[in-house]
């Protein structure tokens, strides 16, 4: 099958890795991918086209529309030939869905990788255009919910397929937590780590604001951030004022992410708004326990009081209090909440049963339409596959 991914982004969000994942389980399953970006390539892009993986940009800027992106993706289709288009997220969503109208797209399905994909005009987008799309995958219950709620997609168009990772990628080595402890010159200190865009989304603030209560009960705390973004500056500024330059390290853009997740002992998120942060699925598989903000997805992922411990979002104290509630537990006790985490992240979000429902569901589609080929599962069992991967189908 000949598969056309047309995502907003390649960079450093999660959808663009979960994106790039689930691209690379399909090639190895023997089918041929081919990545399109609206935006330039960022670090998903890169690792992509190292990979081998075809991959181009309509070098389109963000938040500015751009007809002749839309004329380039139909020339693309029309010159590749694709099975199947999937697309990702709202911007790459709505251009998809109205490249169908000039150039032959045999099936249609699309991504919902966020609760909250954008304002009024944007939705109205999707209400607008869901006759022109075969199906739609939301990667949350929450946010399936909330679009079927508010009559952006019709029950009917949509089905829950979660986020997922390769969880070996991310278990613990003793041998390599230590190494990376001494790297970073941390010793005996109960270290927090957090993973993701400085963006409006995240609420860095709230996690700046909580951590300066956890740092004033326990000096020898420490937090890891990993990442970059626009208000990048803002944060660190904001760190400086609360006297904690010392405490908090701004690690940039890495690499070695499951290394960093090894060598810390608890996870926390800020967010304010979420979809399915691959992220906590990353810090799960590492066995870490989390404290994270009750939005989107994320009680999907952290089981309250077994995996990890949830706090309404923007609450600073509630933020804290959860944290120093982590601290205060029993190492052995933490250690349990971590392998129980990821144990049940192994179990429910491995990325070879995302895989399973993508392809799945592509053949389904394809099937409704009159297009199955030989050699494809009965679209009964696909269609079962793809029921099973949540509550709206």
């Amino acid at each position: 099958m000949r598969v056309l991914f047309l995502s907003t982004s390649m960079g450093l969000g999660g959808a663009d890795q979960q994106l790039l994942s689930g691209a690379r389980g399909l090639v190895q399953r023997g089918h041929q991918v081919f990545i399109v970006s609206l935006t330039p390539l960022g670090p998903m892009g890169e690792q992509a086209r190292e990979s081998g993986l075809p991959i181009e940009s309509l070098e389109m800027a963000r938040g500015m529309p751009d007809p002749r992106g839309l004329f380039r993706v139909a020339r693309l289709i029309r010159r590749w030939k694709p099975d199947v288009v999937h697309s990702h997220m709202v911007h790459a969503n709505l251009m998809a869905r109205v490249v169908r109208l000039l150039a032959p797209v045999p099936s249609l399905v699309s991504t919902i990788h966020n609760i909250d994909e954008g304002g009024p005009l944007l939705m109205a987008g999707y209400r607008l255009s869901n006759r022109l799309v075969d199906h739609m995958t939301v990667v949350s219950q929450a946010a399936g919910d909330r679009f079927v709620r508010e009559r952006i997609v019709p029950r009917r168009l949509l089905t829950v397929v979660p986020n997922g990772i390769d969880t070996e990628r991310f278990r613990v080595d003793p041998g390599t937590r230590h190494a990376v402890r001494q790297s970073l010159g941390l010793q005996g200190e109960f270290v927090w780590i957090a993973v993701g865009r400085f963006e409006v989304a995240k609420d860095y603030p709230t996690m700046i604001a909580a951590y300066r209560e956890v740092y004033r009960r326990y000096p020898a705390a420490r937090l890891l951030i990993v990442g970059r973004g626009s208000l990048q500056a803002e944060t660190e500024e904001q760190v400086r004022d609360a006297d904690l330059s010392g405490a908090i390290r701004f690690l940039g853009v890495r690499q070695d992410v499951p290394e960093l997740l090894s060598a810390a002992d608890g996870y926390v998120m800020s967010s304010a708004w979420e979809g399915m942060p691959i992220v906590l699925l990353e810090a799960a598989a590492a066995a870490l326990p989390i404290v994270a903000t009750a939005v989107g997805g994320n009680h999907e992922v952290v089981l309250e009081g077994k995996t990890g411990f949830l706090t309404p979002p923007r609450e600073p104290g509630a933020l804290a209090a959860a944290m120093l509630r982590l601290m205060n537990l029993p190492d052995e006790q933490r250690r349990t909440m971590g392998e129980l985490g990821r144990e049940y992240v192994r179990s429910e979000y491995g990325l070879e049963r995302v895989v399973d429902r993508w392809e799945a569901l592509y053949r389904d589609v394809r099937s409704q339409r009159g297009l199955s080929s030989p050699g494809e599962i009965p679209s009964g069992e696909a269609r079962e596959i793809h029921s099973g991967a949540g509550g709206l189908a």
